[in-house]
């Protein structure tokens, strides 16, 4: 196997948290369970994917909240928080509050842009206002700028018996530091950079310069450092989809390797009019899986990873891969748990 100079230092998971819409709570449940047994394993990170009139965890801030209170070390982020859905002021409230409540663990990872099926929901989310919103970087300036701390009104202190701040409350300083871009365009990469955000790059990319995936993420890496305040410091996380079988069951390992070739098609070329390029799934052995890592031009550049959980496994599925990942994975890629 390749040796790699730098050992992996952050190792995270991301999962859509799925549940049954006539029985949401044990889906709700079995994600906070999951959450759970990351800490318990030492994984550095868990990140809840974000899916609005679907049944995936629509309310990504809620189920963090709750999740901070039944762990205590693990970081606690979103992968991604689509912020066309959201009013910049309100989000930055509610992401105070749950780093205030987890003792500064969360880790909010965000993206802009209309919102997917827009023409079919905009006369639900904007009914006054669906033709005049902003959809684009700006909105995510407003949003860092209230996490930040910057002046949102011209107005403070006491009314009455009332005390008004003129800066979103409550205010949690180290919160800013841990602001996420999910980019797949080096576009996006260059103003996360500029911007001092950090970078989630994911399984999906847009195939402008190559169509070649580890090439086109490399390439994000590289230019959203390049405009960076911290240049090679800078905090990249590299997200993709593995899945160790080493103590999987026969049938298990039969699931998994009929989902990654379902799913094979759309790594070939680019699909649609964002000609967006999907990465393989990595199915194998922990050993197999990170000597394919250690061949990826992006990996070799990062650091910190947040390992994508397939969408649609058994919470048994879920207790397997992360145990291999942990326990196997993470220690060939020379990880070590947190204690």
């Amino acid at each position: 196997m390749p040796l790699t100079s730098e050992p992996l230092r952050k190792l995270g998971f991301l999962t859509i948290g799925l549940f049954d819409g006539d029985d949401p709570g044990a889906g709700h449940e079995s994600t906070l369970q999951i959450i759970q047994l990351g800490e318990r394993l030492g994984f550095d990170s868990a990140w809840v994917r974000h899916r609005h009139l679907q049944y995936g965890i629509s309310s990504p801030v809620a189920v963090l909240a709750a999740a901070s209170q039944r762990t205590s070390r693990i970081e606690l982020g979103t992968a991604v928080i689509p912020l066309g859905w959201e009013n910049p002021l309100r989000l930055a409230e509610d992401l105070a509050t749950v780093d205030i409540l987890s003792g500064g663990r969360l880790n909010p990872g965000l993206s802009v842009g209309p919102p997917m099926h827009y023409d079919q929901v905009r006369g639900a989310l904007y009914p006054g206002t669906a033709e005049v919103e902003d959809f684009s970087y700006d909105r995510m300036r407003r949003l860092l700028d209230c996490v930040r701390g910057e002046p949102v009104t011209d107005f403070s202190g006491v009314e009455g018996f009332e005390v008004f701040s003129d800066r979103v409350q409550p205010h949690s300083p180290g919160l800013a530091r841990r602001m996420w871009y999910g980019g797949a365009s080096t576009r996006s990469a260059q103003w996360a950079g500029e911007h001092g955000m950090n970078f989630l790059t994911s399984s999906v990319v847009k195939a402008e310069e190559s169509e070649d995936f580890a090439a086109i993420q490399l390439s994000h890496v590289r230019t959203f450092r390049a405009h960076h305040p911290d240049g090679d410091r800078a905090r990249v996380s590299q997200g993709l989809v593995v899945i160790p079988v080493d103590s999987a069951s026969a049938e298990q390992r039969a699931k998994y390797e009929a989902f990654a070739a379902k799913r094979s098609a759309r790594t070939a070329v680019p699909q649609g009019p964002a000609r967006l390029l999907f990465a393989p799934d990595l199915v194998g052995t922990s050993a197999e899986i990170a000597e394919r890592l250690y061949a990826h031009a992006a990996f070799r550049e990062i650091d910190e990873v947040a390992f994508a959980l397939p969408f649609t496994f058994e919470h048994e599925d879920y207790v397997q891969i992360l145990t291999d990942i942990a326990t196997r994975l993470g220690p060939a890629l020379g990880w070590h748990p947190t204690a």
